[in-house]
């Protein structure tokens, strides 16, 4: 039976860059296990949910999700400068830096920091994928149709 929408599926997967260098998998690093999810409910970028539909046990397939069905297209007006007495005391800064902002309904999201002086520091919002081609490998391992 093919998967379809409200299906859970347990899906082996590669992501890598336009470049090849791959960026994760469900063979290594933190998520060293099949990712498991609903399909259609927005636990995944679009891309791949769209990716795994009408795909069967076993089979294996390769998709590649253009940015705005992934992390959406890179958009400079989200790169903003702050004061740098905005940053908590003795928290320490550092260009190429990663840190956890909490937004308004209280999720937090990474922002990278572009650029640190004495006065400012320089933040991109935009997600780290943001305006990135992505190429998955995936292979369904499992499918539990909607009850």
């Amino acid at each position: 039976m093919p998967v379809k929408k409200g299906d859970r599926v347990k899906v082996e997967y590669e992501g890598r860059f336009e470049d090849g260098e791959v960026f994760d998998s469900s063979k290594h690093g933190d998520h060293s296990h099949p990712l498991e999810f609903e399909v259609g409910s927005g636990q995944v970028i679009k891309g791949f949910d769209q990716g795994v539909m009408g795909m069967k046990k076993g089979e294996e397939k390769e998709v590649t999700i253009k940015p705005e069905d992934a992390y959406g297209e890179y958009r400079p007006d989200l790169v903003q400068k702050m004061p740098r007495s905005m940053v908590p005391e003795g928290q320490e800064v550092k260009k190429g830096m990663v840190l956890a902002v909490e937004l308004p309904n209280g999720a937090h999201a990474p922002v990278t920091v572009k650029d640190v002086d004495d006065k400012e520091v320089t933040l991109d919002l935009n997600h780290p994928m943001a305006g990135k081609m992505l190429i998955f490998k995936i292979k369904v391992v499992e499918i539990e149709p909607k009850k």
